[in-house]
């Protein structure tokens, strides 16, 4: 079982990246799957997640209309669209799945998640 997130970089404020996380030995059309990120030295928090059953979506308030999560299931992977970029949404961006869990829409609890990814850097800097 593994998470497997690309995309991240260096942009410049304002501008644009898609993340992508691809599952293997197992199915990302069950359960949820959320990204969360964490800054230096700050906690790691829930970003976005989309559950697979009926396709609700979560987005913590300081992405909501920037980001967007959407699946693939025929490439089993998860994306995350990011626009208009701002300097704090520097972090390590990781995504995170589980097949027993439904994100409410207090957003997804790091705890309940079974299966991570490595981590992907995102820096917004001029």
């Amino acid at each position: 079982v593994q998470l497997v997130e690309s995309g991240g970089g260096l942009v410049q404020p304002g501008g644009s990246l898609r993340l992508s996380c691809t599952a293997s030995g197992f199915t990302l059309v069950y359960g949820a799957i959320s990204w969360f990120r964490q800054a230096p030295g700050k906690e790691r928090e829930g970003v976005s997640c989309i559950n697979t059953s009926d396709g609700s979506t979560y987005y913590r308030d300081s992405v909501k209309g920037r980001f967007t999560i959407s699946r693939d299931n025929a490439k089993n992977t998860v994306y995350l669209q990011m626009s208009s970029l701002k300097p704090e949404d520097t972090a390590v961006y990781y995504c995170a799945a589980d097949n027993d869990y439904y994100c409410s829409d207090y957003g997804p609890e790091a705890a309940d998640l079974g299966s991570w990814g490595q981590g992907t850097q995102v820096t917004v800097s001029s």
